[in-house]
């Protein structure tokens, strides 16, 4: 037995090094909790008294929102999505590399196809307001963090996270509206699976001057037409189990659409570019 358990860890050990090889979360055993329970043993986030997706941290209460109602974009914005087709969109790999689209586009709505790579903009945004719709399928299969899970990412990094939430659990600052593992929604106002949900997002980029972090990103953010991000930053790119951090970038960048692996659907996509006031 001692002899097959050091070639089953030999093995793990051998493929983490292969090139190109996909990254991989630790196994279960080498983590203090789980992904419906959260985490003890994850970094404190800075400024608050909380771990990145604490164990302990209290889930938002759930509210009820009113009726969804169907609006049309203002003048002066761009449609990213119709209904109809991915013009506006490519596919990016591992790698950064730009393909046609894979998702599908059916019924007036765009479906992920798992492990096809995320959607990703042609053009590039700073400041904006983006309304988009999403909904997790009535079938929708897994508990915790791999049932519906994707997410908006704005600048291709700064993530607001989109998961089932009516019926599944998992850690506070993972749920849908949350600026994943950072700030928890205010509440819970999630539709059911099979009900269309909807984001209206007013996004600040970061500014840099140079190297330095001038003013971080934030985000203001409404669910279903309730508050759940009132001006919250971002301590730094998203990423799971840590604290992110800021690397410098370009004033504008695309907006992505996250494949993790689910096929959560999404419909009724436009954004504003929105010029600040001095």
């Amino acid at each position: 037995m001692r002899n097959i358990l050091l070639l089953s860890i030999a093995s793990v050990a051998l493929a983490a090094q292969q090139p190109g090889a996909a990254p991989t979360k630790p196994p279960a055993f080498e983590m203090a909790g789980d992904d419906i329970k959260g985490y003890t043993d994850t970094p404190r986030i800075p400024g608050q008294r909380w771990r990145v997706h604490d164990a302990e941290r209290p889930r938002p209460p759930k509210v009820t929102p009113g009726p969804y109602v169907a609006a049309a974009p203002p003048s002066d914005a761009i449609v990213l999505f119709d209904g109809k087709d991915l013009s506006h969109w490519m596919t990016e790999l591992r790698g950064g590399k730009l393909e046609p689209p894979r998702w599908k586009v059916e019924n007036g709505y765009i479906e992920i196809v798992p492990r096809t790579g995320r959607l990703v903009t042609k053009e590039k945004f700073g400041d904006c307001q983006l309304h988009i719709e999403w909904m997790i399928p009535k079938d929708a299969q897994g508990t915790g963090q791999n049932r519906g899970n994707s997410g908006v990412e704005f600048m291709k990094r700064y993530e607001i996270q989109i998961l089932e939430v009516f019926e599944n659990l998992t850690y506070a600052d993972g749920m849908a509206g949350a600026i994943y593992g950072v700030w928890p929604p205010l509440v819970n106002p999630a539709r059911p699976p099979g009900e269309w949900n909807v984001y209206d997002i007013f996004f600040r980029a970061p500014l840099f001057e140079g190297d330095k972090l001038v003013r971080p990103a934030a985000a203001t953010v409404f669910f279903n037409g309730v508050l759940v991000q009132d001006n919250r930053e971002w301590l730094g790119a998203t990423v799971w189990r840590k604290v992110g951090v800021y690397t410098p970038h370009d004033p504008e960048e695309p907006l992505s659409l996250q494949d993790h692996n689910q096929p959560v659907r999404f419909r009724n996509i436009w954004i504003r570019r929105i010029q600040r006031q001095e």
